[in-house]
């Protein structure tokens, strides 16, 4: 019988810098995410993690 694994990636409920708009983003990206109210850059895709540009309120299981 197979283990169910538990995934590596988590949500992220970040707040923008800018006009404090709350949104809850991917930790692995693989392309930039912007803030849909400013249009702001929140994080950006590295190799693995992305790089969060922005203020971590949560992270979501």
């Amino acid at each position: 019988m197979s283990e169910i694994k538990e995934p590596k990636s988590k949500f992220i409920k970040v707040r923008c810098p800018k006009c404090k708009n709350e949104q809850i983003i991917f930790g692995k990206s693989s392309s930039e995410i912007k803030c849909l109210v400013c249009g702001k850059v929140l994080a950006e895709p590295t190799s693995g993690k992305s790089k969060i540009k922005s203020r971590i309120l949560e992270v979501l299981e």
